[in-house]
């Protein structure tokens, strides 16, 4: 019985991709089907690539823990981005305490800059 691409993946521990480009290279033979399918004789993969034991192959686990969340993970991000949130505002508030600041700061400058009280003549005249 040969191998279909797949199955000689299987067999191995294998991607397909490394097998179908040892196919491509010559370091295994294969023949294709009527439909375009790699047939790969067991005994000529294995030449290559020893078979892999059946406890150690990779297969894919069918309930993955990428996108899944429990209702407690659930509670734990809302929480966490309501502190984040308060810390954002407290922030904002901080950033706008030092904006008026720095604007009372700028027009006491600015005043000190522009003395208005008389000079020379008229400051004699008017006693100061």
């Amino acid at each position: 019985m040969a191998y279909t691409l797949g199955e000689a993946a299987k067999a191995t521990g294998k991607s397909k991709a490394t097998i179908s480009k040892a196919i491509k290279s010559g370091r295994i033979s294969a023949s294709k089907d009527e439909t375009g399918a790699f047939k790969i004789d067991p005994s000529e993969l294995h030449r290559v690539y020893p078979p892999t034991p059946q406890g150690d192959q990779k297969e894919t686990p069918e309930s993955s823990k990428v996108n899944t969340l429990e209702s407690g993970d659930l509670k734990v991000l809302q929480a966490r981005l309501e502190a984040i949130q308060e810390r954002l505002d407290d922030k904002e508030a901080v950033i706008s305490d030092l904006r008026q600041d720095r604007d009372k700061w700028r027009q006491q400058a600015t005043a000190l800059l522009e003395d208005k009280r008389p000079k020379g003549f008229f400051r004699r005249l008017l006693g100061g």
